[in-house]
Order: C-alpha cells, then sequence, then structure tokens
C-alpha cells in the first residue's frame, strides 16, 4: 500500500528547474570512480597496459614516470575514496578532488609532455569547477572509531589487492611460491620491505613499489582520520529534552511512539514556531527520523521542512520508519516524497480486553497453568519502586537481553528507572519458591512508556532463559488486567512488520506471488522473527494501525532498509568485546549490586 504521490504542481515545478540538482555530483563521482579503475587496473595487470586500452590508460592521472604502476595504484584508489564523496556533494571530497586533478594534469604534461593527459585531467576538473555550488554538503558526524575501521577495512583490501598484484605476472617469476609465500610478501612490501617472492628482470621493482603505495595509502588514511578534528555524533540535551517533554505533555496522545522521541541518542529539529519537532538519527548517510512529528499537527510542515534542510544541507538521504497514515500523508505532501506500508502496530483497547471466549482460548490456559505454577504478577509506576528493586530490575533486563547490543530505535526508549521517567509502568513476575538467583526471585519484565495521559506503549520484554515458558503471555495480561487502575485505556504492543502479507498469505485463494512474498517472510522469520511476532500479538485479539516508511527513491530502499536494521540493532559493524570480557562485566555487576545490598542491609540494621 502506497500513499502520498507527489501532486501535478511539485512535478511541473521539477521539469521547470531542469535536472535534478544531485544529478551533476552523481555523474562527477561515478565519473571518478570510472577514472579510478582504470587507475587500478592499469597499475594493477600488466596485460591490460599492453593492450588496446594501453593509449588510454597511459594518460589517465597517475600514471607519470617509472613509477607508472604504483603511481596509477595510488591515483585510482584515492579516486575510488573520493567517488562516494562526490555523489553526496561532499565539499571536503570536492576539494580534496579540485587539488588532486591539478596535479595530475601539470604531472601529465611535466613528466610525459602529455597533453592529453592533461586535458582528461582538465575534462574531470570543469565540471567540479562550473557547479561547485552543488559541492556544499557539510560532513558527517564522526568519531576516532572511523581510523580503526579504516585500518581494518584498508588493510583487508590491500592484502587482496595486493596478493592479486603479486599473482598477476606469472611469466616472470622465479619458481612457483606457494599461497603463504605470497602472502608473506604482501605483508613485507606493505611494510616497504622484499618479501620471499622473486622475479624477472624490473618486474620486482613494480611490484614492490606497487605493495608500498598500498602501505602508504593505508598508513596516511588511517593517520589523517586518527589525528583530524572530531565531530561527535548530535545528542538530545537537556534543554531539548525539556522541550520535548513539554509537547509530548500537549500533544502525546495523538502517536503511541511519541515517547521514544526521549532517546538520548537522538538530535531534534523543531520548527520555527517552536510548536512541533521532528528526532532523528544519522546512520550510514541516512538521516532517519521515526514515527510522526512531535507536537502540534499545524506545525508539522515547519519541522519537516528543518528537517529536509539539514538533510540537504549534509547531503543525507532523509527517510522516516513507522510513521502513522497521518504522518505519511503529511510528509509526502510537504516534501514530495513517498510512503510505502511497512507492517502493524498491535493495540488493544483495554475496556474491550477479556480472557473468555473461545479465541482467547490458549492465552487463557497459558495464563492459568503459570499462575498454578507458583508465579505472581506485580505492575507499578517507576516512580513507586525503591531505588534498589529498580536497579536489581536494571541489571536483570540487560544480562537477559540475549545479544550484545540493545536493540530498537523507532519503538525502544533505551534505559530503564531514569528518574525523568517516573510515569513508565513496569511489570515484573516472580516466584517465591523458586531457588534465587542473582536477581533474587524476579523472572521477567515488560517495560511500557506514556502514551499521552491514557495509554501505554510496550517498550521491552525480558525474562529469565530458565523461567517457564509463557512468560511474556503472563505480564501482558496483568498489564492489560491492571490498566484501569493507572487510567490507561489503550495499550501499544509490538510492531508486526509485513503484518498484511503474512496475514492474506495464508488464506485460501491467495494467489502465487502473495504466496511466495510469504514463503520469503516465513524463510526470514529464522533471523528476524517477523511470523514469530505477528502471531504472538495475534493472540491478543488487537486492533491493527499500519505504519508507514517514507523515502525519497525507490532506489534508495536497500541503503534506508540497512540503515534501520544499524539502528535496530539488528546489524552491528562495531567490533564487540570477545565474550569472555563479557561475562566478566556481567558477573562484576551483578557482584557489586549483591555488595550494594548488603551494605544498604547492614546500613538498617545498625540504624534500628
Amino acid at each position: 500500500m502506497s500513499i502520498g504521490v507527489p501532486n501535478r504542481s511539485s512535478r511541473v515545478r521539477q521539469l521547470i528547474r531542469g535536472p535534478h540538482p544531485e544529478a551533476v555530483p552523481a555523474l562527477v563521482g561515478r565519473a571518478c570512480a570510472l577514472v579510478g579503475l582504470l587507475d587500478v587496473a592499469a597499475g594493477v595487470f600488466p596485460r591490460f597496459r599492453h593492450s588496446r586500452m594501453h593509449t588510454l590508460a597511459e594518460v589517465l592521472p597517475g600514471a607519470l614516470g617509472p613509477f607508472a604502476a604504483a603511481l596509477s595504484l595510488s591515483a585510482g584508489v584515492l579516486l575510488l575514496l573520493l567517488a562516494h564523496g562526490l555523489k553526496r556533494s561532499k565539499r571536503r571530497a570536492w576539494r580534496a578532488a579540485v587539488a588532486l586533478l591539478p596535479a595530475g594534469a601539470v604531472a601529465q604534461f611535466t613528466y610525459r609532455h602529455s597533453l592529453v593527459g592533461a586535458l582528461i585531467s582538465v575534462a574531470l576538473l570543469v565540471p567540479l569547477l562550473r557547479h561547485r555550488d552543488q559541492f556544499a554538503a557539510l560532513p558527517d558526524p564522526r568519531s576516532r572509531w572511523r581510523a580503526l575501521a579504516n585500518f581494518v577495512l584498508m588493510g583487508a583490501g590491500s592484502l587482496g589487492l595486493g596478493l592479486v598484484i603479486v599473482s598477476a605476472h606469472p611469466g616472470r617469476l622465479v619458481g612457483d611460491p606457494s599461497l603463504a609465500d605470497r602472502i608473506s610478501h604482501v605483508l613485507y612490501g606493505l611494510f616497504g620491505f622484499e618479501g620471499p617472492v622473486d622475479y624477472q628482470g624490473n618486474t620486482s621493482w613494480t611490484v614492490a613499489f606497487s605493495l608500498g603505495a598500498l602501505g602508504l595509502l593505508t598508513a596516511i588514511t588511517t593517520i589523517y582520520l586518527a589525528f583530524r578534528p572530531e565531530h561527535p555524533a548530535a545528542r538530545l540535551t537537556e534543554e531539548d529534552e525539556v522541550r520535548l517533554r513539554a509537547l509530548l505533555d500537549k500533544h502525546g496522545r495523538r502517536d503511541s511512539l511519541g515517547h521514544f522521541a526521549l532517546r538520548r541518542d537522538k538530535a531534534v529539529v523543531f520548527s520555527p514556531s517552536g510548536k512541533a519537532a521532528v528526532t532523528y538519527r544519522v546512520v550510514s548517510g541516512v538521516m532517519l527520523a521515526s514515527g510522526d512529528p512531535i507536537g502540534d499537527v499545524e506545525a508539522w510542515p515547519g519541522a519537516i521542512e528543518r528537517f529536509m534542510d539539514e538533510a540537504k544541507a549534509h547531503s543525507w538521504t532523509p527517510a522516516v520508519m513507522g510513521c502513522s497514515e497521518t504522518g505519511g500523508e503529511v510528509w509526502t505532501r510537504e516534501t514530495g516524497l513517498d510512503a510505502l506500508e511497512l507492517g502493524d502496530e498491535a493495540v488493544v483497547d483495554v475496556a474491550d480486553f477479556s480472557l473468555a471466549g473461545r479465541a482467547m482460548r490458549n492465552v487463557r490456559q497459558m495464563v492459568k497453568r503459570i499462575e498454578r505454577a507458583g508465579y505472581e504478577t506485580r505492575v507499578r509506576r517507576v516512580r513507586d519502586i525503591g531505588e534498589g528493586e529498580l536497579e536489581r530490575i536494571r541489571l536483570a533486563a540487560e544480562d537477559w537481553r540475549g545479544t550484545d547490543t540493545e536493540r530498537g530505535f523507532s519503538m525502544a526508549l533505551g534505559r530503564i528507572g531514569d528518574p525523568t521517567d517516573g510515569d513508565c509502568l513496569i511489570a515484573t513476575a516472580h516466584k517465591a519458591d523458586a531457588e534465587p538467583g542473582p536477581y533474587g526471585d524476579l523472572k521477567a519484565i515488560l517495560h511500557f512508556v506514556p502514551w499521552g495521559p491514557d495509554g501505554a506503549s510496550l517498550d521491552l520484554m525480558r525474562r529469565d532463559r530458565s523461567a517457564d515458558p509463557g512468560m511474556n503471555e503472563l505480564l501482558i495480561v496483568a498489564s492489560l488486567q491492571a490498566a484501569p487502575k493507572f487510567d490507561v485505556a489503550r495499550v501499544s504492543l509490538n510492531f508486526a512488520m509485513f503484518r498484511s502479507a503474512l496475514a492474506r498469505g495464508e488464506k485460501i485463494g491467495a494467489g502465487p506471488v502473495l504466496r511466495a512474498w510469504r514463503g520469503l517472510l516465513v524463510f526470514l522469520s529464522r533471523w528476524f522473527q517477523i511470523e514469530s511476532l505477528y502471531k504472538f500479538n495475534a493472540k491478543f485479539q488487537p486492533r491493527w494501525e499500519p505504519r508507514f516508511v517514507v523515502y525519497r527513491a525507490s532506489g534508495d530502499l536497500p541503503r534506508i532498509g540497512f540503515a534501520a536494521m544499524q539502528a535496530e540493532g539488528f546489524v552491528n559493524l562495531a567490533l564487540p568485546l570477545p565474550r569472555f570480557l563479557r561475562r566478566r562485566t556481567s558477573a562484576a555487576r551483578a557482584c557489586a549490586h549483591a555488595v550494594a545490598e548488603r551494605t544498604m542491609a547492614d546500613r538498617d540494621v545498625r540504624a534500628a
């Protein structure tokens, strides 16, 4: 289901303006990438340099003097590194390309007296200078970890390309070196030393200079990223959080995802009037917002305009994950973007919920069985829980997470028990007669955030792996039954991605395309719990509210999807700690908590 097709007037304005403003940077970036690939090929493969493409390759930037192979390889790698930044209209990439191309032209004319080579550099330089106003994007948020990532990626790429260089001269090899010898030769060459592989004639010099150039590029780029001024990612400031809470107090009941805008790893832009805001996070060049804008609907266009201006200033790809149908209509109307149905949110009306009836038989039987096993439940506001018990709940939730990183972005708050979140609800399951664990009789946790004055939205579900199955069902039923005591009339449960496709695909009469799409979703559920989450939500007979993804072009969807998976924690590109360190850290925290509890108990005894 798609909504918000751009209106005719916006298309007419695009035709009058001519080509899309991103067309020139994209073409220049592709040209630099093509030249870079040709330079790399000319520096690596001797047959390429002496083929029909020889006359073209010899005049490309970087193919200079007696060290043509090494210089061609260096220029090719640098142009490939710059190509992505040029496609995204980055100002610093433009400056680097403008400095590199004239240097290549001067070298071509000075050392090789090649007028054609200079003209090729000038031909690439002309569109850069002519359209310099289109290369004005600001830098992305960054940190020192980029240097480590560059070292790992460039090192691996240099090792792989080095193996190709070493093996690209089979007719001049002395003997038959093994793979281990070739890898050793590459590693030595990257550091500027001679390896165990030998060649006839001047080929050994060509290979040595090429490997040395790769090692030098890896070192230079890593050092630059490590010592350049840090530009940290934006975070939610205390002032921003106060302003967002004021907007949620007035308009929080409109969107069940509103409270998740208070995640402190998000940034925010406000409308000029300050009556609306959009929170976002930048992931892999995608400016990712979640849910609807916060605040007065009449002020949404102003906040959306600020959001799009920020995306344009940094050349980020704008996208919105999980907005409602109303939000999708406003986004598409104000920006000309498009929207696609992503899934459905399960919402339970407390007044209509009951365990009676055939449809609720499975849930009813499971809850009664768990209650007979000796489990009891407690539903409380965060403000009503003591600090000691709250700390134990925090530690248990972290220990029972099951993944190395905290998952969630659009429907997760990322914290429990913060003093500013006193209105949040926590449902806990306990078993007094069980063998006491590191967290006492605590066996499962559900955390809800406020959804306006009369609603609650599910944040996280955690349980002890040794507890009986059905803990989540038990706590959801307990929360729904206790909701009237807290003046909660609606409860938002999990988000079911592609729910409509799963529901329609299993019905009689579904077509082959729909059945194939459902089969793919079921297959992907082995890793992403798509089908199991839908079936879990359906147990409670909710009403389904559609949620949408807003995007600029169909070609951006794979990139947006990958960024969303990173934001939600399904894909983690950071290097995790070794498992034994994580276990030691968890055990240390549990030990520290036990010591703190004993200290408080001794203090109470002395006071008595």
